[in-house]
């Protein structure tokens, strides 16, 4: 059974990932969140094995891949639907609302009805913390060439921190709104989500509210 994969990112597309290892294989993965190609990757896998065949799913965390699989004991719910979860709304949202019974931030997810909702909140209400004895930390890695501050202009800078800016805009209202759908109000948590952005490279609006979580 495959549980962890290193080697070079031949495709990423945000929905698949294919990565060829040392001995020549190319893995095909369901992952979301693009990877540079070219690049090297350390994944981690759960390989789900069904009637019509075998199928991997990538997660960039240790304690992703096995909310993962806490998820797939769930009555009623599938790798799909597992995926989709983690994939929309990150470890740690799905944990904090497991555990104060939030079922509507869980239906957010595509794919995820108020039944499978109130499902998951009833198997896992007494099993969830487990999950959090694994490592959280972003065990993918990307190689990218070197950015030489000497030749970069004033305007380089700018151009950048405004590049910057834009792409943490989605990001940002997607953790704020994740953030208040687990009970926290807007006014107590943007300064901080803004704070975050602005001294982390965060790529994903589940680590930012994650950050924020464990501020507040």
């Amino acid at each position: 059974m495959i549980g962890y994969l290193v080697g070079e990112v031949l495709f990423s597309d945000g929905k698949e990932l294919i990565i060829k290892t040392n001995d020549g294989i190319g893995y095909q993965i369901y992952m979301s969140g693009l990877l540079v190609e070219g690049s090297l990757a350390e994944v981690f896998v759960s390989h789900v094995f069904k009637d019509a065949g075998q199928e991997l799913f990538g997660f960039e965390t240790l304690r992703e891949k096995k909310l993962f699989e806490l998820l797939c004991s769930v009555k009623g719910v599938g790798p799909k639907s597992a995926y989709s979860l983690i994939s929309a709304l990150g470890s740690e949202t799905i944990i904090q609302s497991v555990q104060l019974e939030n079922k509507k931030v869980l239906t957010k997810a595509p794919g995820v009805g108020a039944k499978a909702a109130a499902q998951i909140c009833l198997d896992l209400g007494d099993k969830i913390q487990r999950v959090q004895m694994y490592s959280g930390q972003n065990q993918t890695m990307t190689t990218h060439a070197p950015i030489s501050l000497g030749q970069q202009t004033e305007m380089d800078t700018s151009i950048q921190s405004s590049s910057l800016a834009m792409m943490n805009e989605p990001i940002l209202e997607e953790a704020i709104m994740a953030c208040k759908e687990l009970g926290f109000k807007e006014d107590l948590v943007m300064p901080m989500a803004k704070k975050i952005l602005s001294e982390n490279e965060i790529k994903k609006a589940e680590q930012l509210v994650h950050l924020v979580l464990k501020e507040v």
